[in-house]
């Protein structure tokens, strides 16, 4: 009897694990409903400021001073660089003189012309001596008036050795120091000022992108532009800048070449962190309200198509081909067809342990660390 008894307990664990193998496995499962989601697209973008104005002399000539420095901020009018002024100041003194000269010879012709008017009414000369006398003094004006001209040229042209900022901002890269010769035909510019109060940040969006903020055609690009709402600047170092923008234009050609068209958002830049050139990433939001949202980890692929787990009435998990949005959070999709709200679907085990028909036990998701640790803090006040 002692034997039967030892006998049996062997036999009676064997068949507790059978038990135990054949039960439904506990799977967390949740139940879909309509959501709201914060999707985000990024572009690569590059910043330009509002005005990258290129900085030539107008006259040629050496220079002698350079009166800033690279990334120096400037104002409007503030002198940059001086070029030699003895040939062009030469000139103004000789273009004056010769309006000295010419300013003699008028004087001198109507007081010529003056007195052969008097002669003239007194019929001591003819109309001819007259007429000659009225000719030289016009003669005389309009020389003066050359003279005037070339006065006022050789003035500006010595203005022009002084070189100015256009606008306020900040200077660029400086090639040439004193000593060397500036021309308005040479192929770099002294410098470069770029007005960077605001800066603009292009990118570019498909032709698919333009057709659905249009509607396909239900309103027009500019209602299209002013419903957008604003972005988001990533800086190169990934760091977002602080400032919101909104893109102000959208380019009406598209190019063939990469099938997009040019966006251009605008940024205000009081710290002046934002200069031209620099790079970074457009953030463009989009809100869709009224759709399924599922974990990623709740889906798997095969042969290019994606796949959910949805549990059905008898606890079995079918395998459900599903469409998705292209943007995402890096944690849950979009679901655009395949799933209904009501459905059910199991959000763990997918791909390693789950099997389509396989029966479940579906649990509720367990609490992240995070949430249970708050949880617990509630708890115990």
């Amino acid at each position: 009897m002692m034997l039967a008894a030892v006998a049996l307990f062997p036999s009676c664990s064997k068949n507790q694990q059978q038990m135990q193998q054949g039960a439904a496995p506990e799977i967390a499962t949740i139940t879909l409903s309509p959501q709201s989601a914060d999707l985000q697209s990024t572009y690569p973008a590059t910043i330009k400021g509002k005005t990258d104005i290129e900085i030539r002399p107008q006259v040629t000539g050496f220079i002698t001073k350079v009166l800033v420095d690279e990334g120096q901020r400037v104002r409007k009018g503030q002198t940059l660089f001086t070029l030699d002024q003895v040939t062009f100041q030469a000139a103004v003194d000789q273009a004056r003189a010769a309006v000295s000269t010419a300013q003699t010879a008028v004087n001198t012709a109507k007081m010529t012309a003056d007195s052969k008017k008097t002669l003239f009414d007194k019929n001591i000369i003819s109309e001819y001596e007259y007429q000659l006398s009225q000719n030289s003094l016009a003669q005389a004006e309009s020389q003066l008036a050359n003279a005037k001209a070339a006065l006022a040229s050789a003035q500006k042209n010595l203005a022009y050795t002084v070189v100015t900022a256009p606008s306020d901002g900040v200077v660029g890269s400086i090639p040439n120091r004193e000593g060397s010769l500036a021309s308005p035909s040479s192929a770099q510019p002294l410098t470069t000022v770029s007005d960077n109060s605001q800066v603009y940040a292009y990118f570019s969006l498909t032709e698919k992108d333009l057709l659905n903020m249009v509607g396909e055609g239900e309103r027009t690009i500019e209602a299209a532009i002013k419903a957008m709402p604003e972005v988001q600047l990533r800086l190169s170092d990934g760091s977002l800048y602080p400032l919101s923008g909104k893109v102000a234009t959208v380019s009406g050609v598209i190019d063939n070449s990469t099938g997009a068209s040019s966006v251009r958002a605008l940024f205000n830049n009081p710290s002046g962190v934002l200069r031209s050139g620099a790079t970074g990433q457009i953030i463009l939001p989009e809100n869709k309200e009224n759709v399924i949202i599922i974990p990623q980890k709740a889906t798997f692929e095969l042969q290019d198509r994606r796949f959910a787990y949805v549990v059905n009435d008898s606890n079995k998990i079918v395998s459900t081909p599903i469409t998705i949005e292209a943007n995402n959070d890096g944690k849950n999709f979009v679901v655009t067809s395949g799933l209904q709200a009501g459905q059910r679907i199991a959000i763990e085990g997918v791909g390693t342990k789950l099997a389509d028909g396989m029966a479940i036990t579906p649990v509720e998701p367990k609490a992240a660390p995070a949430d249970a640790a708050a949880a617990a803090q509630t708890a115990q006040k």
